[in-house]
């Protein structure tokens, strides 16, 4: 499994482990279903809803064991 970066797409993430899913919703993305929020990056998703970009992205990469 390759390291989760800013420009990964969140839709990709989740279909990894759905699991990681507490993560986007903490910053504040609850349509996590909906195709525009799928086909983001995480770069873009935290940008609309103001949250750290590299927080996330270490915080996904320690859910995946890949830090």
């Amino acid at each position: 499994m390759t390291k989760i970066t800013k420009d990964s797409i969140i839709g990709d993430v989740l279909d990894m482990d759905a699991g990681c899913a507490p993560y986007f919703l903490e910053m504040g993305m609850h349509c996590l279903g909906c195709p525009s929020a799928r086909g983001e990056t995480i770069a873009e998703a935290c940008a609309v809803h103001g949250a750290d970009a590299d927080k996330l992205v270490a915080k996904l990469n320690d859910f995946f064991g890949l830090n």
